[in-house]
């Protein structure tokens, strides 16, 4: 079975696996499917620009009569409508996609811009992403001239946030020398990356609507739980401020309590001191007295 197939008219009728070349331009995506196809369907070409404009599906059979669907993409940043090119790649899976290969190159050190296109495709097929992807690492041929191991290649180059995508896929990584003429080499490479590919539950159109319904359920419950904090963040701080407020009006209350206690004891002291004298040796009892006297006698 071969031929090329694009996404307007697409339809296998044999069940089969199907992986997805996804990768920065030049890394060597189209490359990398025609050494899986075992012959050149892809164009493909050192450029600067990329080759590949749209999602192409190419399929062979096995010698075991497996089928193998290899669908090319253009490079994620070589187009501004990527998460519809996507769509189309899972629309040309008939069967699911078994398997996403992010194609890196070990002639380029890992940059940014290819870590960007992970994060793209976690965010675009979901959570569930790193279970179907796959690192394929193209330029084994120059590794071979420097007669180096791809181990040794990442245990001298490898820059963190490589080993963490490597870790986050389970360390499934492969090494493919896409010049080799040698048939055995052709052979144990393509095995090696076949025996990677997820023989589970393939990604679908249906798992692409339940990651949608997914992330938006945990967008919804995230902003619910955002503003309940929020809400509980207003309550606590009006709670707080009706607290300050019954304190102070409490401080007042207590200020003016003091103040009339201290003037209360003042004038209770005033009543209660010794008597003033009125004129010379005469007090205020004693004039008192003296006009009680004058009224009983007058009387």
């Amino acid at each position: 079975m071969s031929g090329s197939t694009m996404y307007d008219d697409a339809e296998l009728t044999s069940p089969s696996q199907t992986v997805v070349l996804v990768g920065r331009t030049g890394n060597g995506k189209s490359a990398t499917g025609n050494s899986i196809l075992g012959r050149k369907a892809f164009q493909s070409r050192a450029s600067s620009s990329g080759v590949t404009t749209t999602c192409e599906l190419e399929s062979t059979v096995l010698k075991d009569g497996q089928i193998i669907n290899v669908i090319d993409t253009p490079g994620l940043f070589d187009f501004s409508s990527g998460s519809e090119l996507m769509k189309k790649c899972i629309n040309l899976a008939k069967d699911g996609i078994h398997a996403i290969l992010v194609v890196l190159s070990v002639r380029t050190l890992f940059s940014q811009e290819e870590e960007a296109t992970i994060c793209s495709l976690q965010n675009f097929f979901g959570s569930k992403s790193t279970d179907y992807m796959i690192v394929v690492f193209t330029g084994g041929d120059e590794l071979e001239e420097n007669d180096e191991t791809l181990e040794d290649y990442l245990g001298q180059e490898c820059p963190q946030p490589l080993k963490e995508i490597l870790t986050s896929c389970h360390n499934r990584y492969v090494l493919f020398n896409n010049k080799t003429e040698d048939e055995t080499q052709k052979a144990k490479q393509l095995q090696q990356l076949l025996s990677l590919v997820n023989s589970g539950r393939p990604y679908t159109g249906d798992t692409y609507v339940e990651f949608q319904v997914e992330s938006k359920l945990k967008d919804a419950t995230s902003k619910l739980e955002q503003k309940l904090v929020e809400e509980q963040a207003a309550r606590l701080e009006a709670e707080k401020m009706a607290q300050t407020i019954s304190n102070n009006e409490i401080r007042e209350l207590t200020a003016h309590l003091e103040k009339a206690r201290i003037e209360t004891e003042a004038l209770r002291n005033q009543l209660t001191q010794r008597p003033r004298k009125l004129g010379v040796g005469v007090t205020v009892v004693q004039f008192s007295d003296m006009i009680a006297g004058m009224a009983l006698s007058s009387s």
